[in-house]
């Protein structure tokens, strides 16, 4: 199927009425929006790669599903509610059930986001999806790597290891829609804390999306804040079937990781640390290795 057959296919799957702050939508050589007034936009953009952010074998829908969630959860962290997102598609052919498969993936969990796919673009070449996400906070309100204060607790919003764990047992090429175990939903179908932001908004010191793995993000967050942060391990909550390192070096958890001394929200979410002064990441008091992600090394 040639290219423009494919995007309206695409435009097929994505379903819902449109927002009022949408003025144009996918058709034009550009899509046009109208931001609430008093707010800020937050934007991020992220690509992924076949066999080293998804196996290139695996169902299109889960891979649509968890590269554009992947790509809010930056929003999550800047407790910025998701708005709209771009898509880039580079593809080897022109597989029409395959396009259709990721576009309903995607458009999933751009309505569990509460966000919308305004527009993309599509080229032939070795399969790679970008993704371009915006949203809007109240201005001056976005939550930040930096701003850490000696004195805060360090939370998670929820357990951790569970992709990392998923990559080490699963035969991930072949989980389906429907089906899928505890560890293939932590891969597949990340869940970012979106409904949190109004709280951190007012009660978060600072906040990061743990991609990398918890140690690599955690220690973004003390260069960012100049501040030391102390990890207790046993403190940590592990998804169902994962081990410590696959939550401390692991990543793809897209859970959110916060400083805070609001009382309510330390009595709801884990404790897993301290932030102290000085400098440098911690665990069970000694220095830690940030092991993480990286592309190059």
């Amino acid at each position: 199927m040639d290219e423009f057959a494919l995007i309206e296919r695409i435009g097929a799957q994505l379903g819902g009425e449109a927002p009022q702050w949408l003025v144009l939508g996918p058709g034009d050589d550009g899509a046009v929006v109208r931001p609430p007034a008093g707010h800020d936009i937050a934007s991020s953009i992220d690509s992924f790669l076949a066999d080293v952010h998804f196996p290139a074998g695996a169902d299109a829908e889960l891979i649509g599903y968890r590269c554009l969630m992947a790509s809010l959860s930056d929003l999550a962290a800047m407790v910025a509610a998701p708005a709209w997102a771009l898509v880039a598609l580079s593809l080897p052919d022109g597989n029409a059930d395959w396009v259709t498969a990721l576009a309903r993936g995607m458009d999933e969990a751009a309505a569990a986001a509460g966000a919308r796919i305004v527009g993309g673009n599509l080229a032939a070449g070795p399969l790679a999806i970008t993704v371009s996400v915006q949203g809007w906070v109240p201005t001056g309100a976005m939550l930040l790597r930096a701003g850490a204060k000696p004195g805060d607790a360090i939370c998670l919003s929820g357990p951790v290891g569970g992709a990392a764990a998923a990559l080490r047992q699963v035969d991930l090429a072949a989980s389906r829609p429907g089906q899928l175990s505890a560890l293939e939903r932590s891969y597949w179908r990340p869940q970012p804390p979106f409904s949190l932001a109004p709280e951190l908004r007012s009660h978060a010191s600072s906040g990061i999306d743990l991609s990398d793995g918890l140690l690599a993000d955690l220690g973004h967050v003390a260069a960012a804040s100049g501040v030391g942060l102390h990890l207790e391990s046993a403190a940590i909550p592990l998804a169902e079937g994962a081990r410590l390192d696959d939550a401390l070096s692991g990543g793809d958890d897209y859970a959110l990781a916060f400083t805070t001394r609001h009382p309510p929200l330390t009595a709801r979410f884990a404790v897993i640390g301290e932030v102290a002064a000085g400098g440098g990441l911690f665990v069970d008091g000694k220095p830690a290795d940030e092991q993480g992600f990286r592309h190059f090394r």
